[in-house]
């Protein structure tokens, strides 16, 4: 949570610059960004520490609540930040479930099946 507030403070104290021109509003955008990576991940730490080790973060209440949290930061300084906050969290949220799938799931087992020899 403090990298979170670090991050949205960063953003409020540049806000002029990041509102300036089309390249730092998508600069914006991709802070805003991080800020939903490290909302997500200081929410599903919470719920880790009340709700025991195996507990997972869902799309609607945590992901979609800690987007919406995050869009809200990136609007505080413009509104095409809320627009490019969008896509590239949705790139970062894929690459992070790819990453997730890839080091907490089990790995399937195929059957293997013997062939007959015919003589």
């Amino acid at each position: 949570t403090t990298l979170t507030v670090v991050c949205f403070a960063g953003m409020q104290m540049f806000r002029s610059q990041l509102g300036s021109t089309e390249y730092m509003t998508i600069v914006g955008g991709f802070v805003g960004s991080i800020c939903f990576i490290l909302l997500l991940t200081a929410v599903n730490n919470f719920e880790n520490l009340m709700f025991g080790n195996g507990f997972q973060s869902k799309l609607f209440p945590e992901v979609a609540g800690c987007l919406v949290v995050a869009m809200f930061m990136s609007g505080l300084v413009h509104r095409v930040c809320v627009t490019t906050c969008f896509i590239f969290s949705m790139v970062a949220l894929y690459y992070m479930n790819k990453l997730s799938q890839m080091k907490y799931t089990a790995p399937i087992s195929t059957p293997v099946s013997k062939q007959q020899q015919k003589k």
